[in-house]
């Protein structure tokens, strides 16, 4: 063991001495350690972000509930528009149907929305809201976050009684003292009381729904002001949640859904369906399909890089081992062994490599913090991904060092003490 830590701190120092006497040279063979480095962990880190941003958005939708919805969210909208634009839009009479029908489901909910509407308190007002209008069961389905006050009861929504739910946006921009429950907000030019504000969300830009900027009523007061006998789908969105119960797999229970909506609907046997049944996984299968082929152009130039560094690298040691040929005749005549000599080139040259892999760190650190404060999301290394980076470090070193270690190891005392070097 002490033999080891003395081939280490000599392999160190002969490291950082070739470092500093060939500044340029080192600094230039390492720049494809670095710039591989680079490569791989910035593509595997920006990425990452941004698909773990993209999934906390969608991720509030449920992975174990099922979206009935007009069109399918696996599929190009563009490709089959006319056929999906004219599907009639979920109701709530279909929900009603399901319930009524479905045998096997943990809770069912309705929703409608609406953009651009405005909601008033005394001189303040917030404009762009949108208008959601949703049944009593809908934190059933949906992990909805109530900072204060509470959500809608079943006798208020049945009673279609004038209370509503704020985004945490839209409530500090009409009272920014924080003092808003059982106040009296104007919309539609009707008061309504305040009986709850949601959670902060964030500025995460793939939120599904944005439910900071939400004036949120239940579904039998949403539709006095809202008309959702339209069949115009763009005016009013409308999605049916149901969410599977424990033990349910969503195969099952999209099965069953399929069976209660076409009877719902009258379709004939023949009849393809006029609906379509939507879940998370279909988001993330899209999304992981795109983001895998960045991943692997990053890894491909990455890789190329690399291996531009593994040859300077290799470059460095063999001028290494050709300078100290006296030295290593030396060291062997004493009675150095081979492992000692290989060990010797071997740790040096993965040190050059951890070297330039740090330096690569650190340069995709510096990238992705200066990148945060231009995009909405936070981009950010993880320690994985580190430890990623030194392993290709020491990889690279390893590969790069052997020959030359091998060669080094493999002189003959005699020859290599004649040598000048």
């Amino acid at each position: 063991m002490k033999l080891f830590f003395r081939i280490l701190k000599e392999s160190t120092n002969q490291a950082f001495s070739a470092l500093i006497a060939n500044k340029l040279r080192t600094f230039l063979s390492l720049l494809g350690i670095m710039i591989g480095i680079f490569c791989i962990i910035s593509v595997l880190s920006a990425v990452n972000s941004l698909e773990s941003s993209i999934k906390d958005g969608f991720g509030e939708l449920g992975s174990d509930v099922v979206m009935v919805d007009v069109m399918p969210w696996d599929e190009d909208p563009g490709q089959n528009y006319w056929k999906y634009a004219k599907r009639p839009p979920p109701t709530h009479k279909d929900y009603e149907f399901l319930k009524k029908r479905l045998d096997n489901y943990k809770a069912a909910a309705y929703s409608i929305f609406v953009p651009g509407k405005t909601v008033k308190y005394k001189s303040s007002s917030v404009t762009g809201a949108r208008v959601m209008g949703s049944t009593y069961e809908f934190p059933e389905v949906q992990d909805i976050k109530i900072a204060e006050g509470r959500f809608f009861t079943e006798k208020e929504y049945r009673s279609a009684s004038n209370k509503v739910i704020l985004g945490a946006k839209v409530a500090k921009e009409l009272f920014p003292l924080d003092n808003y429950l059982d106040k009296f907000v104007k919309i539609f030019g009707h008061k309504f009381q305040i009986i709850g504000v949601l959670e902060e969300e964030g500025e995460n830009p793939f939120n599904f729904l944005n439910y900071d900027e939400v004036i949120w009523l239940g579904y039998n007061t949403a539709t006095r002001f809202i008309n959702v006998k339209g069949q115009n789908r763009f005016n009013v969105g409308r999605i049916l949640y149901v969410k599977a119960e424990e033990g349910q797999t969503l195969d099952e229970l999209k099965d069953e859904i399929t069976g209660v909506m076409r009877a719902a609907h009258r379709l004939k046997p023949r009849e393809d369906n006029d609906f379509s049944l939507n879940e998370l996984s279909m988001l993330t299968n899209m999304i992981d399909s795109v983001f895998g082929a960045v991943y692997f152009a990053g890894f491909l130039i990455g890789i190329f890089a690399l291996c531009v560094g593994m040859f300077s690298v290799a470059n460095i040691m063999f001028v290494s081992v050709r300078e100290r040929t006296n030295q290593i005749g030396i060291k062997k005549a004493l009675g150095a062994k081979r492992n000692t000599i290989l060990s010797e080139f071997l740790i040096e040259s993965i040190i050059l490599c951890i070297i330039g892999g740090i330096a690569g760190l650190g340069l995709v650190m510096l990238v992705l913090k200066i990148a945060s404060g231009f995009l909405p999301f936070e981009l950010g290394v993880s320690t994985a991904y580190v430890l990623i980076g030194v392993g290709t470090s020491i990889l690279v070193g390893v590969i790069s060092g052997i020959i030359p270690a091998l060669l080094a190891a493999r002189m003959d005392p005699v020859e290599a003490i004649r040598s000048k070097g």
